[in-house]
């Protein structure tokens, strides 16, 4: 999160060599962002509550996947935390204090690398499924996936370190601001290396790992790996979708001189569309349970048998209907001789 910090509709900036008057973009957040991100916060954690739980009671994590996919699902978590905090302060300022600012802007950076890598992670583990499927059997066991998610939350804490580090209360007329300080070799190095992350690291994955499985699924197709590799491409897709613009913005933003934006006007709609391509990116967080609910036909399978044995069971003890073993019938898609359980087709 970044500072803007003008309590008025306007603002007075200097810093582009000479007055602008500047449309105070909070002033549309304060209307727009709190039923927003409420909304997001409802669905986006009921939705991934509901991965974690059909990962834990349902599939058991019985694969590789099914960790990265559990770690997707805790950073989507983590970073659905801050958004209450985020819609409060868009309309009365941050109240919480400077620890609790500290806090949430580490969650919030914590669930967007983590995000970032554990998408990462599940398209190399589905490259290595289908283009390597032998080396796969040793390879892509559960201990392997625990030992590669606790390196990788390691490698989210040190990338969202500079952010907390840099974090800090602003005070204007009685209005708090929380967000991220940087000096200007600090934030130059901290947009490169957020544009790195998340847009140049994951592309170049991408191109590379399903250029491989492309062409291996052309040489022998293979409709359930077809099925796995849809699934984990339309989230890497999605992701793209809507974080790239964020990302985009942040370079013009932190570098207009050579885009020739160091204007007034340019300078006014970079403000306006950060705001947008940031609140565009922050929605994110509630889409892959969409996904898994959409392209996972298995997954819709594991939720209906998780209501049947622990919501519904309990609702109509009488009824007989619910007390069929679906998620046992389920479970029995994973295959030993392959190492697969069904997020091979979906979840």
């Amino acid at each position: 999160m970044d500072y803007i910090t003008s309590s008025g509709l306007f603002d007075i900036d200097y810093s582009i060599g000479e007055p602008c008057q500047k449309t105070n973009v909070k002033q549309i957040a304060a209307r727009i962002l709190p039923p927003l991100y409420s909304l997001v916060f409802i669905f986006g954690f009921v939705g991934n509550l509901l991965v974690v739980l059909t990962l834990i009671n349902c599939k058991k994590l019985k694969s590789m996947t099914d960790i990265y996919l559990l770690n997707l699902a805790v950073s989507d978590l983590l970073f659905l935390l801050t958004l209450p905090f985020w819609a409060h302060y868009a309309t009365d300022g941050w109240v919480f204090g400077e620890a609790a600012c500290r806090l949430f802007t580490g969650l919030y950076h914590t669930g967007y690398f983590g995000g970032i890598f554990f998408i990462i992670l599940l398209t190399v583990d589905r490259y290595l499924a289908i283009v390597h499927a032998v080396f796969a059997l040793k390879a892509r066991t559960v201990t392997f996936g625990v030992m590669t998610s606790v390196v990788t939350w390691g490698v989210v804490i040190l990338a969202s370190l500079p952010s907390i580090i840099f974090t800090e209360l602003l005070e204007e007329d009685l209005y708090y601001s929380c967000g991220t300080s940087f000096p200007v070799k600090w934030k130059h190095f901290h947009t490169i290396t957020k544009a790195v992350l998340s847009l140049v690291l994951p592309l170049l994955v991408m191109v590379v790992c399903y250029s491989g499985i492309l062409k291996t699924l052309l040489r022998c197709r293979n409709e359930k790996k077809l099925k796995a590799v849809r699934l984990i491409f339309t989230i890497m897709i999605i992701y793209f979708l809507f974080w790239t613009p964020y990302t985009v913005v942040l370079v013009l933003t932190t570098f207009p001189g050579p885009f020739g934006l160091d204007n007034c006007e340019s300078s006014n709609r970079l403000d306006q569309a950060m705001q947008v391509t940031e609140t565009l990116g922050m929605t994110h967080c509630c889409i892959n349970p969409i996904i898994y609910a959409f392209v996972g036909e298995k997954f819709r399978r594991y939720i209906s048998a998780f209501f049947r044995r622990h919501v519904a069971k309990r609702l109509c003890k009488q009824c007989p209907m619910f007390y069929r073993e679906t998620a046992d019938r389920a479970s029995s898609a994973y295959t030993p001789s392959t190492g697969e359980q069904e997020v091979s087709a979906g979840l």
